[in-house]
């Protein structure tokens, strides 16, 4: 099938991207109407600096004019009126506009065409793995197309101002040819003067001769002057075009790229878009490199030949110098901040603990800096460090290191097959750490430090030398696991609230409760499979806030760092974000089917469970996060005397031992899950199948089992009547094993007085 056909099948916003890669200089209909001339040509394979396809190239104009011509000839119906008069017009720009420089149309065509397939061979991709034109997903945007079209508009105007350069070349030879005649005349008429005075009629025409070559220099000086000031305003458009073009790309898309591949560090979901980025930054390198090539030759074609320029024209000759200062500095900008972290190192980083990450430099293959493969080193950096290499541009050296990283050089490598040059650390490992002095309530899981990777090389044959570095995100560095809940708040806090251009790692000490909520519901669906809920998050604001009575405009109000980390919740003694955690925590690693498929309520309070099950038959049941416990959830179940009841909350030592599901089909007076649905209906799918009794070794496998213990309105107040008895509860109770002989019907034969000491122990 022709690119043209399957161009034609997309649809919607799809078919706009590709309508956008085509304007003025090549305008759409006559991509429609000469489909397979144009394909046949095999734009791709020709090379115009080829002798053997510079006539092809030189004929482009015309075949291509006359090509239209013909097709109009052939198109008879008037509702086509307009299409032959775009056609006509198409013909008649080719011919005035490429006539002199028919590598221009060239280029463009290929340009348009290239760009034509990368957009049908990208919705193509996307349809068959996402099913884009039913779900709109991974749709080239706006944004591509604009950016494609400038590449596009950009490259053909550098092609165009090669084509100037290269006449003005031809132009100052002649120029120089012509003047070098003119000289030998001057010289000779003199002579002649000199030895035959008399001889004036040949010294008449040699004067004649010689003033007709002093003319023609003039006007030939004036023409140049004149094309020199028309290249420079060219340039120095492209190189206005370009900044635009790369702020643009630097600034805003790769800056976004960074932003959510930030995000992703609470959980966001990141369609990276690196390579499309890598693509554009590639072009705007080959697009500065050889602008910055004519800008250097035009600057020594000047010197050359040095000519006057009239009063009412710009002296061409400083123009130059600064042309090649601003796009030097376009060159250096885009190096630097296209030396980047693919991958980045874990946030909450643990000493003596493997990590590894990844760096790129996303114009490496298009400089040919793989052809000298640079070594990146790695180093960790303070808070205080960073803000000081942000402002004085050193990189630190390894007395000014924050820590001891184990195998932290590497050389970049350059992957042929996708383009990428890159060093992937695998084997990092953080030694040790020197931290700041605290201060106040500061602790260390409040302490920022940041990776730094710094490499240098040369471009253009040693022509330029870069020093490179780049920061990861904020690393917090811990030495033991119970510090890892408070080290995510700071991570989580300083993820969510980073501001753009921010000095380094500074966040608000405040911000609303809508800001929060986003980041607590994306953290908690990346980690368990489901978001929450409006009602879940208002029982959280309650819980942030230590309020109930919060109104109906709660999302504006405004949430501290120390109530979000610091601040222990009223009458316990851990904080709201500890709390949170322990509870993500829990649900990712033992309920997250139970909550991906709604079976836990979780987010709700005692009272208003109470409320909730009050009503229901007895035997029904609801599971709840606990308030008084990190990590815990517990079951309430209305009793046969319409008494609503709490289990001691389930941790996950527990549910190392035997799962929800598995305790829960334990409890015959768990008879209905809230509201209506059958208990078993519910779990089933998730009890595990204890039908095997004897295991490959030929041990007998006990089987453990939850209870409520019996009689539980006869048990004294001050114990828990409650608690879910099971023959190894994970305790130190020095009962356990004697609790769980004396649970075995066929153990008969003990000792009586292990026995009687079993019994008596229990109520």
């Amino acid at each position: 099938m022709s690119l043209w056909m399957r161009t034609q099948q997309l649809k919607g916003n799809a078919f706009q991207q590709i309508r956008a890669v085509y304007g003025d200089q090549f305008p759409i209909e006559v991509r429609h109407f000469l489909a397979s001339w144009l394909e046949e040509r095999m734009w791709v394979e020709i090379e115009p600096q080829n002798p053997q396809h510079e006539q092809l190239v030189n004929n482009l104009v015309e075949d291509l004019a006359q090509e239209l011509e013909a097709k109009v000839q052939t198109m008879t119906s008037e509702a086509v009126l307009v299409a032959k008069w775009n056609l006509l017009e198409a013909a008649r720009m080719f011919r005035s506009r490429y006539s002199q420089c028919p590598q221009i149309l060239f280029e463009i065509i290929r340009n348009c065409l290239n760009a034509e397939l990368r957009l049908v061979q990208q919705a193509e991709n996307d349809f068959q793995g996402n099913n884009w034109l039913d779900q709109g997903m991974n749709m080239m945007t706006d944004t591509t197309a604009d950016i494609l079209q400038e590449i596009d508009l950009l490259q053909s105007q550098t092609h165009k101002t090669n084509c100037m350069l290269q006449h003005l070349e031809q132009e100052q030879e002649a120029f120089a040819l012509k003047f070098h005649e003119c000289s030998k005349i001057a010289v000779a008429k003199q002579q002649l003067e000199a030895q035959s005075p008399q001889n004036i009629d040949l010294q008449n025409q040699m004067k004649e001769q010689h003033e007709n070559l002093q003319q023609h220099l003039k006007q030939k000086a004036t023409s140049i002057v004149n094309q020199r000031c028309r290249l420079l305003d060219l340039l120095k458009e492209t190189v206005t075009r370009l900044c635009t073009l790369q702020s643009r790309i630097l600034d805003d898309e790769l800056l976004r790229w960074k932003r959510e591949q930030q995000l992703a560090g609470n959980g966001a979901k990141f369609n990276s878009n690196l390579d499309t980025i890598q693509d554009w930054c590639e072009s705007l390198a080959e697009i500065i490199w050889q602008n910055r090539q004519q800008i250097k030759k035009t600057e020594l074609l000047i010197q050359n030949v040095r000519l006057n320029t009239p009063v009412n024209m710009m002296d061409p000759h400083d123009v130059p110098k600064s042309l090649n200062a601003q796009i030097t500095q376009l060159l250096s900008s885009l190096i630097t901040s296209t030396f980047i972290i693919e991958k980045q190192p874990p946030q909450v980083m643990k000493t003596n603990t493997k990590f590894v990450s990844t760096v790129r430099l996303l114009v490496g293959g298009k400089l040919n800096v793989h052809m000298n493969p640079p070594q990146v080193k790695v180093t960790i950096i303070s808070e205080a460090q960073a803000n000081a290499l942000l402002k004085n541009d050193k990189i630190a050296t390894k007395g000014d290191a924050s820590g001891e990283i184990l195998n932290n050089t590497g050389t970049m490598e350059y992957q042929q097959a996708t383009r990428h040059l890159s060093v992937n650390f695998r084997n990092m490992q953080l030694k040790k750490i020197r931290r700041a002095e605290k201060k106040g309530t500061e602790s260390v899981m409040d302490e920022k430090f940041s990776l730094l990777f710094s490499s240098q090389f040369s471009v253009g044959g040693g022509e330029l030398h870069f020093q490179v570095w780049t920061l990861s995100l904020p690393v917090v560095v811990i030495v033991h696991g119970n510090q890892e809940p408070h080290a995510w708040a700071t991570v989580t806090w300083d993820n969510a609230f980073a501001e753009p251009g921010r000095a380094p790692f500074s966040v608000p000490e405040k911000v609303t409760w809508a800001q929060v909520t986003e980041a607590l519901n994306m953290k908690f669906t990346a980690a368990t499979g489901r978001s929450l809920t409006e009602d879940n998050l208002r029982f959280l604001a309650e819980k942030a806030f230590r309020t109930t009575c919060l109104g109906n405009d709660y999302n504006s109000l405004m949430l501290s760092w120390t109530q979000f980390c610091k601040e222990p919740l009223p009458e316990r003694s851990f904080t709201f974000w500890e709390w949170f955690y322990a509870v993500m925590k829990l649900t990712r690693e033992h309920l997250k089917n139970f909550w991906v498929d709604g079976l836990i309520h979780g987010f709700i309070r005692r009272k208003q469970a109470e409320e909730m099950l009050s009503t229901r038959a007895s035997g029904t049941f609801l599971l709840r996060f606990a308030d008084s416990e990190l990590g815990g959830v517990t079951v309430a179940w209305v009793k046969a005397n319409a008494v609503v009841c709490m289990l001691l909350p389930f941790t996950s030592k527990d549910f190392s031992i035997r799962s929800l599901a598995d305790r829960l089909s334990d409890l015959p007076d768990l008879v209905t899950l809230y509201p209506d649905i059958c208990k078993m209906q519910a779990i089933s799918k998730y009890c595990t199948n204890e039908t095997q009794i004897t295991s490959s070794n030929g041990y007998v496998k006990p089987l453990l089992v939850v209870h409520i213990p019996t009689m539980a309105e006869d048990i004294p107040s001050q114990s828990n009547p409650f608690q879910p008895q099971s023959p190894v509860n994970g305790s130190d109770d020095p009962y356990d094993m004697l609790e769980i002989l004396a649970d075995m019907d066929d153990m008969e034969m003990v000792c009586p007085d292990i026995l009687r000491s079993c019994t008596t122990s229990k109520p």
